[in-house]
């Protein structure tokens, strides 16, 4: 008897763990089409400065936008990067830097990936954008540490995180978006930064891991029916 119970409440949980990662397939497929519509479609304004402290990440995550303003190249925040993703697979750095906007405030842009070599300043400088100019781009809530994440620290210069509220402490920048750009690939002068280098790929193993759960209670069936027979 005992087995039998066994069986039937491994099977039961085994089962809604299945349904669990059928539910979360379909909460991840409408996340990733959402965010091709917002990524895919074409640039709207940039929120006013007013509405920047009622804005949620879940409300802006990807929308496509576009700005206008001068970039202040002297207040520049390198994040490294294992891997450039899209812009570049060695070793680098994302340049982040403030884009003081005409309309009011500053927001931080992400205006691409530069491999180690191109980490001076002074290597790039024709990649420097100077005065007023118009940026489009994807707007990023602020990236989230891990237990591996190393810590920031701004006064070396090393950065880890997209953290625009820190980077716009450090600077004395304010009022600061609590969001940043991600730049559109772009070319600009000399090559570097790379724009364009937000990952838009999602994981999605949610179906796979339905089937191992159910696979699993299909095995453990087979288990109890042959324990079943050997015991009659």
């Amino acid at each position: 008897m005992w087995p039998a119970v066994f069986t039937c409440v491994a099977a039961a949980i085994l089962v809604s763990l299945g349904v669990w990662q059928l539910h979360r397939l379909a909460w991840k497929e409408g996340l990733i089409a959402e965010i091709e519509t917002r990524a895919n479609a074409a640039p709207q304004p940039l929120p006013p400065v007013a509405e920047w402290p009622k804005l949620r990440p879940q409300e802006y995550e990807y929308r496509h936008i576009a700005a206008d303003g001068t970039f202040e190249n002297g207040k520049e925040a390198l994040v490294f990067r294992a891997s450039g993703g899209a812009a570049g697979k060695e070793p680098g750095y994302f340049v982040l830097t403030p884009l003081r906007l005409a309309s009011g405030g500053t927001v931080i842009v992400n205006r691409g990936f530069v491999p180690m070599d191109r980490k001076e300043q002074s290597s790039r400088l024709a990649g420097l954008i100077q005065g007023e100019t118009k940026i489009t781009g994807l707007m990023r809530q602020p990236e989230a540490r891990n237990f591996f994440t190393p810590a920031d620290d701004p006064a070396a210069g090393n950065y880890f995180t997209r953290d625009p509220d820190l980077i716009a402490k450090h600077f004395g920048l304010a009022p600061a978006a609590p969001f940043t750009i991600d730049a559109d690939n772009i070319p600009v002068p000399g090559g570097w930064p790379r724009g364009g280098a937000t990952e838009r790929n999602l994981p999605n193993n949610h179906f796979s891991y339905a089937l191992t759960w159910f696979g699993l209670v299909l095995a453990l069936l087979g288990v109890f029916g042959a324990f079943a027979w050997q015991s009659r």
